[in-house]
């Protein structure tokens, strides 16, 4: 008898253990999902209408592409400052060069982000203006890009 209650408990404890790892899994399977649906700063205001929907759409199609162009700049850069430093002669110059580069394409990039959080901020009601709002200081303060440290204690 205690053989077969051994093995009813082991069995009991993997069958726990199955579900458990399949609820983590689905779980952790929708919130991916979620993060993933979102693709700019406007997403998560659920209240726009479908004209600002369309608006969104046409601004994301002039600004991702701009963007993406800015950012495989900065990864080019990246990959001569890469190579500069690690070059057998040292030559600082060059590696000050590269950084003025890669300095040029980050505030371009800042730049590119400001004026489209701004054209976005246009097409919003006051309300949907202080969620974006929001959402711009989480997403500044959790990246490290934009307004550093800054935190929501605004009223």
């Amino acid at each position: 008898m205690k053989v077969l209650s051994f093995l009813l408990g082991v069995i009991s404890g993997l069958v726990f253990v199955a579900v458990m790892a399949t609820a983590a899994y689905f779980y952790l399977k929708r919130s991916r999902n979620r993060r993933a649906n979102v693709k700019g700063y406007l997403d998560p205001i659920p209240d726009l209408t479908e004209q600002q929907r369309a608006l969104v759409q046409e601004i994301r199609r002039t600004f991702m592409p701009t963007v993406e162009g800015i950012r495989q700049n900065l990864r080019s850069r990246r990959a001569e400052l890469a190579d500069l430093l690690f070059n057998e002669r040292t030559d600082r110059a060059a590696i000050h060069g590269a950084a003025e580069k890669i300095i040029k394409h980050q505030s371009e990039l800042e730049r590119e982000v400001i004026a489209h959080i701004l054209e976005e901020k246009e097409i919003l009601s006051a309300s949907q203006q202080r969620k974006f709002y929001d959402i711009i200081v989480e997403q500044f303060a959790s990246e490290g890009t934009g307004v550093q440290g800054v935190r929501r204690n605004r009223t």
